[in-house]
């Protein structure tokens, strides 16, 4: 279970948008748009959502296999990664100010007249004005060169790229993400070699050690990823993101591509692992039964932002938004009986009407958030159970 202490991850106003096309054709689709949460060291966090809803976008985004548009990443209370929209817009924001400011003691000057005194007057409050605009600006450029540096790939930083071994990914597809001209042994030990490691007898160590962990055997380093079924190869996954002992994983929907009794299995390998070596884990997937039973804090998200965020056992409990309600109702249940009478939650998200009275993500119970506006708010919190 998740231990009370400072959080892990930190996850602040995400946002990443993607651009395609030129001119008055160009398209932005904004994948994550301003999530926010916190996972603890120890803790499974459950993302969750129907697909296109931004949930893989948000995993590399954290790892930094995509560059963020806007908000900050923190692991282990070190930035790592950061967008740059944020101080831009504010830089906008100061300029825009300053024409305001100076237009109204100009106006304001204009009615004492026009002799000379008034306009040093005028002129020494504007020099001050811009004096003042230009200490913003500079210290907003610096903050964007800054978070362009912690979004940087090739990491200069050593307590940053030490600091970033220590988060590792499982991918969602598993022949896709093994390379096919490399062996098991090549590709688990890629790894240890990138993090400085050059000693053939201690990367056979291991390697077999990590493959016995995950439940495969140590002569399987000499064969190639064709050789394995589904389930082994994430296998190998999951070994290739533990080898370098990691704190904490993201799990990208990494039991979807596999069949039913093999996504048990690959599950329950992750369980025991979170345990024996006290993982973190995020873990995306789009089945709520699989999340319900894996995760201690489950977050669902639609279009891009975080709708619901709480326990497990208290979203199944009290699931608020019509959007986790009509999730919910898609579980099926191995009841045969129920499932003749079982009714579908459609959801509408033209039911909100946030025209004027705008949505945020409130603290509706002690652990648990819903993304309301005031209107809707009043209305959750006559929906609770107790």
């Amino acid at each position: 279970m998740a231990t009370e202490q400072s959080p892990i991850l930190s996850v602040r106003n995400l946002k990443t948008h993607f651009k395609s096309g030129v001119g008055r054709n160009k398209l932005v689709v904004k994948a994550v748009d301003g999530v926010s949460f916190d996972i603890k060291k120890g803790e499974v966090f459950g993302l969750v959502g129907e697909s296109g809803c931004g949930k893989t976008t948000t995993g590399r985004t954290i790892m930094r296999l995509y560059t963020p548009t806007d908000g900050e990443v923190y692991f282990k209370g070190k930035r790592i990664t950061a967008g740059i929209e944020g101080p831009k817009n504010e830089i906008a924001d100061v300029k825009a100010d300053y024409k305001d400011q100076v237009k109204l003691l100009q106006d304001e000057h204009s009615e004492k007249g026009s002799n000379e005194s008034v306009k040093k007057e005028l002129d020494s409050k504007i020099e001050a004005l811009k004096k003042e605009r230009n200490e913003k600006i500079d210290k907003l450029k610096a903050d964007i060169v800054k978070r362009k540096d912690d979004g940087r790939k090739d990491v200069k930083d050593k307590e940053v790229k030490e600091l970033l071994k220590k988060m590792q990914m499982i991918f969602q597809d598993p022949v896709a993400s093994l390379n096919p001209r490399m062996t098991v042994k090549e590709i688990i030990a890629e790894g240890l070699r990138i993090g400085g490691e050059k000693d053939n007898k201690v990367i056979k160590e291991k390697v077999e050690k990590v493959l016995e962990t995950v439940g495969l055997l140590p002569e399987h380093a000499t064969r190639y990823p064709h050789e394995f079924s589904g389930g082994q190869r994430q296998r190998i996954g999951v070994a290739r993101a533990l080898v370098i002992n990691p704190e904490m994983i993201i799990a990208d929907e990494p039991i979807s591509a596999l069949d039913v009794s093999i996504q048990a299995q690959v599950i329950n390998l992750l369980n025991d692992l979170r345990d024996e070596l006290g993982l973190t884990i995020l873990f995306i997937a789009h089945d709520l039964s699989v999340v319900q039973y894996f995760s201690d804090r489950i977050a669902v998200m639609y279009f891009g932002k975080l709708v619901e965020l709480t326990t497990s056992e208290e979203l199944f409990k009290n699931p608020l938004h019509p959007y986790t309600r009509s999730l919910l109702s898609a579980v099926p249940v191995p009841d045969p009986d129920f499932e003749k009478t079982r009714k579908r939650i459609k959801y509408d998200p033209s039911m909100h009407d946030y025209s004027e009275d705008k949505p945020e993500l409130h603290e509706i119970k002690k652990g648990h958030f819903i993304y309301a506006n005031k209107k809707e708010l009043e209305e959750y919190k006559k929906q609770l159970v107790e």
